[in-house]
């Protein structure tokens, strides 16, 4: 069987050797193809330099705003209740600070769109390279073959998910969450291999060349760089159209401009005007409610009708149940709290002025003041997020607070009348709008 076995190897290698000395299909797996006198190691390592810091801190962002969710608590928040593993990271969402989530996730979206045009400077100096023939010579290289598949393929669905995400524009198949949250483990773990692999010859390429004077160096004066192993240098090069500089440049322009377009959604104030890639900056109306939703109730399907007169708020906890009109609410003792609004999208609303109930004292009157939950319910035709868990720990808050007004007016009908939930760096689409049930736990 041993014979058998090195004979089988023996004749996959012949076959290999015999097929590698074939002359690679005409286009691009010819190395003539790819003629660009700019690229090369350096200018390679220079765009990887930039995404080994940023994809990092996407990584961890994204991370904290799937575990501001809080998927451990309970199935109605989990939208990957098969993770197994790889929710080892989850904890008790914080309510303090209060921005955290705003933060958290306006780093995380900006950022996701202002690294587009790195991440296509740096597949565009790679290019070569993946039309390498032959496409795999030996088991080593496969797996250096199928790492790279992984990386590409990874990092490309994750921008291209999340820029869908961003725009409410859902054409893949299955929820955004399950896909981007496992998308996002199969990218990190094959850029975790990469940059294990290839560090210390980025280092090297870093090092080879001054960053000062590629900046300095003009049209007339660039040069290819020496050949290289990985055979990004053009065996063949071109006459030069653009500089080093100028690719860096144009990268760099690109990136800023995605800002300037995309971080006045997180930021708000005067530069919300400049959010021009959010299509869903809404203000409803003018006065107290004019600021920022996602969806109108009538997208949703809440009608009048299903707030009107007849709206009560059933309270559950230890005993009967408990049932209230909403001027009954708003007879009880109110409070206030100074909140935004923040989405998984990237756009948040500056501080509103929320007033209401505060959930802890609802939870007193069901009978559970140190109630461990709630579920909290929407009279929201079913669907994703009509129903959503908060912990104790956003119960108690003081700033926590079934909210009946904002900035000094009722609630209007898109911003959640008759009754809403606002907490403390709570994700905007668990700060529950038309709530017509709360369930306290112990």
């Amino acid at each position: 069987m041993a014979a058998a076995a090195a004979a089988g190897r023996a004749r996959i290698r012949g076959t290999a050797e015999r097929v590698g000395q074939l002359p690679p299909p005409p286009g691009p797996f010819r190395p003539g193809f790819w003629r660009s006198p700019i690229r090369g190691p350096w200018l390679t390592s220079a765009f990887g330099l930039v995404l080994l810091i940023g994809i990092p801190l996407l990584f961890i962002t994204g991370l904290l705003s799937y575990a501001a969710y809080n998927p451990d608590l309970s199935p109605l928040n989990d939208e990957t209740p098969d993770k197994g593993v790889l929710g080892f990271y989850l904890f008790s969402w914080p309510t303090h600070p209060y921005w955290l989530y705003r933060l958290l996730q306006g780093v995380h979206v900006t950022l996701g769109v202002v690294l587009v045009p790195v991440l296509l400077a740096k597949l565009w100096s790679v290019i070569p390279k993946l039309f390498e023939w032959l496409p795999v010579r030996s088991v080593a290289h496969g797996l250096e073959r199928l790492s790279l598949l992984m990386l590409v393929g990874g990092v490309i669905f994750e921008f291209v998910t999340g820029i869908l995400n961003i725009q409410l524009y859902y054409v893949f198949p299955g929820s955004f969450y399950r896909l981007h949250f496992y998308g996002a483990w199969v990218f990190i773990a094959a850029f975790v291999v990469h940059v294990c692999l290839r560090l210390g010859r980025m280092t090297r390429s870093l090092r080879s060349r001054s960053l000062r004077t590629e900046l300095r160096t003009d049209l007339a004066h660039t040069v290819p760089e020496p050949p290289d192993p990985d055979g990004l240098v053009a065996a063949a090069p071109a006459a030069p159209t653009m500089t080093r500089r100028g690719a860096l440049g144009m990268a760099g322009a690109g990136s800023l401009l995605l800002l300037v377009v995309t971080a006045g959604q997180s930021i708000g104030g005067r530069l919300r005007a400049t959010a021009l890639l959010a299509p869903h900056n809404r203000d409803p109306g003018s006065g107290p409610n004019a600021f920022q939703i996602n969806k109108t109730a009538a997208k949703v399907g809440v009608t009048p009708a299903l707030v009107g007169p007849t709206w009560r708020l059933e309270l559950h906890g230890r005993g009967a149940p408990q049932v209230f009109s909403r001027e009954q609410l708003l007879a009880m003792p109110q409070h206030a709290a100074a909140l935004p609004i923040a989405c998984v999208e990237g756009w948040s609303t500056e501080d509103q002025q929320w007033s209401g109930l505060r959930l802890a004292d609802l939870a007193a009157l069901a009978g559970l003041p140190g109630a461990g939950s709630v579920l909290v319910q929407s009279i929201q035709p079913p669907g994703p997020f009509t129903r959503v868990v908060l912990r104790g720990n956003q119960i108690h808050d003081p700033r926590a607070l079934l909210a009946l007004r904002v900035n000094g007016a009722a609630l209007s009908l898109d911003h959640g009348y008759p009754a809403r939930i606002i907490v403390p760096a709570n994700p905007g689409v668990n700060n529950t709008k038309w709530v017509h049930r709360l369930t306290f736990r112990a």
